[in-house]
């Protein structure tokens, strides 16, 4: 009876642990997914955040690098100036010391070479600005590809990171459940060995007190033949005797039922012979 309790006990504390640790494992998959889907979530909106600041770059682009091309334009205009100062310099020294009637060719070859150089400038400043708006096109678009790239590595490492904590917890998880398991097989044996010994323990007791009584009986048994053999003795009788006498007895009451019985049977034949017609 105690051991089918024990055995009864045992498996409801089996099936409830079993029943806890599933819905505690239920609960951190839950938690898990949770955590992953939000992570997910927090990529798409530092993504989509990022996209529309390159696109906010880029509209606004245009308008920085107008600012830079007035900038660079101005530079020319002052080089064109500081050109033409240097011209009129150049061209009053030239008159000074040139004869009257070689000034008028001197003056043409003077003008059409500060134009040529007016003209060489020009293509220098149009070919900065060209090359300005191309650095800046090509620096934008490295600079867009380098935060992207930089955005989605940190997003990886941060899942990775993620699902390496999950996994942590998981194992911890699992080895918590693994000692409560021990714990528990611990506690059913020790039960167990506690209820053979009380069961030994009995058993011992029980069948002490079996040879207790057992002995008892034999010395009461033994104390009442010694009585009877005093008692026997002082009114002039043997044992054997009285054994002899015991199975005379015996044997006389043997014959006694034998006779009844015969009386009987002649009685119940005579009453048949009686009845019988003739």
């Amino acid at each position: 009876m105690l051991v089918r309790h024990h055995e009864s006990t045992q498996d409801l504390e089996y099936k409830h642990l079993a029943a806890l640790q599933k819905m505690k494992d239920e609960q951190l998959k839950k938690q898990h997914e949770t955590e992953r889907d939000n992570q997910t979530d927090y990529n798409l909106c530092a993504e989509a955040d990022l996209r529309k600041k390159h696109a906010l770059e880029v509209k606004h682009q245009p308008r920085s690098l107008k600012a830079k091309e007035i900038q660079i334009r101005k530079q020319f205009n002052e080089a064109v100036k500081t050109q033409q100062r240097q011209y009129k310099a150049l061209k009053d020294h030239i008159l000074q010391n040139t004869p009257k009637n070689e000034q008028k060719t001197v003056v043409k070859k003077l003008k059409e070479e500060q134009l040529r150089k007016l003209a060489a400038l020009g293509d220098q400043y149009e070919a900065s600005i060209a090359e300005m708006l191309q650095q800046q096109n090509v620096r934008l678009d490295e600079t867009q590809m380098a935060d992207a790239n930089e955005l989605r590595n940190r997003l990886q490492q941060e899942l990775e990171l993620l699902i390496a904590y999950q996994s942590k917890i998981k194992m911890h998880t699992e080895a918590q459940h693994q000692r409560e398991r021990k714990v528990l097989e611990e506690r059913v044996s020790l039960r167990r060995a506690l209820l053979e010994q009380k069961m030994e323990e009995e058993r011992v007791t029980f069948d002490k007190e079996e040879q207790d009584k057992r002995s008892q009986l034999q010395e009461r048994q033994s104390k009442e033949l010694k009585t009877f053999d005093i008692e026997t003795t002082a009114m002039g009788l043997k044992a054997v005797e009285v054994v002899q006498a015991s199975l005379e007895q015996v044997d006389d009451d043997i014959s006694i039922r034998g006779s009844m019985l015969s009386l009987s049977g002649s009685s119940s034949s005579n009453s048949f012979t009686s009845h019988t017609p003739l």
